[in-house]
Formats: C-alpha cells, structure tokens, sequence
C-alpha cells in the first residue's frame, strides 16, 4: 500500500481540498479516491484555530464509516475529547473556535457531532503502524516504543512530543529534538511543533508546516518519500514556527 501521509490541517479545509487535488484524489460520493489506489492518511490535529473545523470532521467521519480511516489523534483531538466527554477543559489555543462552532448549530446537530466525534476519537489507535517501514503518530515515537503495548508515557509522547515540563517566555512548551537521536527501522511522520519547511532526519518526517498560520499544507508520499504542499490561505504568523538547530 502506498500513503499521502498530511499533515496538520487544523481547520484548513479549502487546503486540505487543494493538496488531495494535487495529489491525484479525486472527490466521489462523499470521500476522496485515488486512481492508483494510494490512500491518505494523517498525523492528527485536524481541527481548532482554523476556519471549517467541522468541515473537516466531517470528511474524516465519512472516512471511519468507510473502513478507510487512517488517522493518528493528536493533543488538539484529545482535548475535543474530553471537553465532548463533559471534562472541564480550557478553551483556549483555538478549541474555543471550534466549540463556538458547533454551538452555533441546532441542539439536534450538536447532540450527534457530539456523538459521533466520541465514537471517532474511541476508535483511534494512539499511532498509525501502516507498513513494517511506516508509523505515524502525531508528536512522534521514539524507537524503544514501538511495539510495546501503549503506557501512559507512550501516550502523551504520541500526542505532546518530548516535552520537558518548561516553559518558553510567549508560553510555548520546551521540547526536546528526539528526531535528532532516533535509530529506529521504520520511517516516523509526525506533526505538531510547525516548521516553514518539513524537518527531514534519521528515517523521521516532521510534516506540519503551520498551514493555520499562514504556511503550508504538506503531505509525504511514501514510499516515494516525496513531499507535495500547497500554499495556506490564512494570515503569515512568522512567530508560530519552530526553528530546529
């Protein structure tokens, strides 16, 4: 099976349009096919701080009720969760987006977004094992995780990255490069910390390169390992991208 792995769409859904057009997919009967048989999928974080969050659910929901779903969650996903759960969570860093926009819909449309984006996130796996030379997970898998069963340090590795408990002064959090040091077999395409340009290392991919803040979308094709990206339409926010050193 060959792979379109996108990355974080954020809301970005007139992007997201583009760069499966570009790719090859073509829209029929409420998903997206490709002639050659290839398939998307993608390292999480699908929704808030754009402008068509349910816009995009709704494709991934066609998608799970295809069978054909290929999603890894990420710490935007779970915070949705748990706020749909009925957890107290803060609305903040583009949640209250999202959740304005789904109020904003009749009491009925809500009830079932809202049970139908429990049952989506339910049936996730916490990273995507695609081939023996392919994972996806959203903030990254370091080698000695992989094929072990899913602990809670696995878990908030896949959706945070490596974090380190501290605090950058504009309050993003500090996190570690463990691409730098990763000697894993399998490719890892990731997302998360957005980069101008996709971060290529050691057999791993960081493929979010800050479509919501006015960058691009990216996918990576594999097992070509090429990269397609389309331009974002959203407002450039120079200071929302990382810089590896």
């Amino acid at each position: 099976m060959k792979f379109d792995i996108i990355g974080d769409i954020h809301g970005c859904y007139d992007e997201l349009m583009d760069l499966l057009e570009k790719l090859g997919y073509r829209f029929d009967d409420g998903i997206h096919i490709h002639p050659d048989g290839r398939m998307p999928a993608f390292v999480g974080d699908a929704m808030d701080r754009g402008p068509d969050s349910l816009k995009v659910m709704e494709l991934l929901f066609a998608r799970q009720d295809r069978g054909i779903l290929h999603y890894s969650p990420g710490n935007h996903c779970n915070k949705l969760y748990r706020f749909m759960k009925g957890n107290q969570v803060q609305l903040a860093h583009g949640l209250e987006i999202t959740i304005a926009d789904w109020q904003s819909m009749p009491k009925k449309e809500q009830q079932n977004f809202r049970e139908r984006y429990i049952r989506f996130y339910e049936e996730l796996p916490q990273y995507l094992v695609l081939r023996d030379d392919l994972i996806v997970a959203h903030a990254g898998l370091k080698q000695e995780m992989i094929g072990v069963p899913v602990n809670r340090k696995i878990a908030v590795f896949t959706l945070y990255g490596d974090i380190t408990g501290k605090f950058h002064a504009d309050g993003r959090p500090v996190r570690r490069d463990w691409a730098k040091s990763y000697k894993g077999g399998p490719w890892i395409v990731y997302g998360h910390t957005p980069t101008e340009e996709p971060y290529l290392i050691n057999k791993t991919a960081n493929i979010d390169t800050g479509c919501v803040f006015g960058g691009s979308l990216t996918a990576f094709r594999f097992p070509e390992k090429e990269l397609v990206a389309v331009p974002s339409s959203q407002p450039y926010q120079p200071d929302r991208f990382h810089r590896f050193i």
